[in-house]
Formats: C-alpha cells, sequence, structure tokens
C-alpha cells in the first residue's frame, strides 16, 4: 500500500538516474541538502548510499515514502520521485547493488548538523 502521489509537473525536472547495476527494491526519492551541509553529515552514517551534487546541493538516495510521517528538517528538502531541475553528477556509489542511504539515521544526521530536535523529541501540545 503506497500513498498516492501527485502527478508532476511539467517543469518538475527529472528523476536521479541510479548506476549501472544497481537496482531500488523499494523505488526511490532524494533528500536534497545544501552543499555545504553534505561533507558534515557523511561521519554520523552507518552507511552512504548514492549521494549526487548538482554544485549547490547534495542528494541523497532513500527508499520512496522516506517523508512519511517524518518533517525532514530545514534546510533539507524531501522529494518525492528524486525529481532534479539541473545537471547532479555521481560523488558517491555504495558498494554492492542497492542505492540507499538509510533514512533514519540520515534524519538524525541532519537533525543533528542543523541544531535541530527530532520531531519525536518535541514535547507536544495539550
Amino acid at each position: 500500500m503506497q500513498r498516492r502521489r501527485a502527478a508532476p509537473e511539467q517543469d518538475a525536472g527529472r528523476p536521479l538516474s541510479l548506476p549501472g547495476g544497481m537496482t531500488a527494491p523499494l523505488g526511490w526519492d532524494a533528500v536534497a541538502v545544501p552543499d555545504h551541509l553534505g561533507p558534515l553529515v557523511v561521519p554520523w552514517l552507518p552507511r552512504v548510499g548514492c549521494v549526487y551534487t548538482d554544485g549547490s546541493q547534495w542528494w541523497w538516495i532513500v527508499p520512496s515514502d522516506s517523508d512519511y510521517a517524518l518533517p525532514w528538517p530545514s534546510p533539507a528538502r524531501y522529494t518525492t520521485g528524486a525529481l532534479v531541475t539541473g545537471t547532479a553528477r555521481l560523488i558517491h556509489r555504495p558498494a554492492g547493488t542497492v542505492p540507499y542511504t538509510p533514512p533514519i539515521p540520515l534524519y538524525l544526521a541532519l537533525c543533528r548538523v542543523t541544531g535541530t530536535a527530532p520531531d519525536w523529541s518535541r514535547a507536544a501540545s495539550a
């Protein structure tokens, strides 16, 4: 069961393509972060999947629907379908055939480098 997705807009971009020999059995989306944050995130991750850059952002490949009930911290931007409007080049290819960076460790690393409390640790209002 998957959430319904809106039809992509004409100028929404094109999806990042996976390197040859890689498979994405769970589909793929991307999390974009400003270029200067990318290197700060890497040391906090247990595994780094495919990462792309377009010169201003790093794009991390995550399984589809990794945004379900998870508000990614600003300035990160979750992109359904891994759509990019410019030209992005691959800067990291993991060993093996799966392109994913685990989404929860990526989320926590982004929270750490942006100084944002994870959503589930915020106080609930009555």
